[in-house]
């Protein structure tokens, strides 16, 4: 059964958030060695411990939120193609977040294959599953891909939290839960509800 995200305000999302973060985080993580709310909790705690802004702590935190379809009302039984869970993460919390945390979950994708065609080398940090859906994905970016991407306002911070979505798979790695860092996620609510 969808959710109805409408019910959804910026004084009930942290809390939403969260209940996807309980009742789903330990779900698979597209074959890597951890689950989904490991990944997640992961490179936001890589971020923590490295002094990055909130933003980007928020931004990892966020990132794949979208792979809980169902969760955005997105999801259907009949599906047979990919939900695009960038999309349908940012959709959701762009009505909530300040448009780098939607920017960092709507072209964590789209950072990859720029990274892989900016950097080459890039493309040896990524783990197998990872390798995988860049061709899924669309491979490295053209050139006119690159230089329209490099446009973003957000850019700095779309490419932080690409580097800790690659690093946010360690088994047994030990972090704080989802609630450790929902203060930081409801002041980017507050944020953007003053903007």
């Amino acid at each position: 059964m969808k959710p109805d995200i409408e019910t959804l305000t910026p004084e009930n999302i942290v809390a939403f958030i969260g209940g996807i973060f309980d009742r789903r985080g330990d779900e698979e993580y597209l074959g890597e060695d951890v689950t989904m709310a490991e990944h997640m909790l992961q490179g936001a705690t890589f971020a923590e411990q490295n002094g990055q802004s909130e933003e980007i702590i928020v931004g990892a935190l966020l990132h794949d939120i979208g792979h809980f379809t169902s969760e955005f009302g997105t999801y259907h039984p009949d599906d047979t193609q990919d939900r695009h869970h960038e999309d349908a993460g940012a959709e959701v919390l762009e009505q909530f977040f300040p448009s780098v945390i939607t920017d960092c979950v709507r072209f964590h994708v789209a950072a990859k294959r720029y990274l892989c065609a900016t950097k080459p080398s890039y493309f040896d940090r990524l783990s197998a599953a990872s390798v995988h859906t860049l061709e899924l994905q669309g491979g490295p970016m053209s050139e006119d891909e690159v230089t329209t991407f490099e446009k973003n306002p957000n850019l700095k911070q779309i490419i932080a939290v690409r580097y800790l979505d690659e690093a946010g798979k360690r088994a047994g790695m030990e972090t704080p839960d989802y609630w450790h860092f929902a203060p930081m996620v409801q002041r980017m609510v507050d944020r953007h509800c003053a903007e």
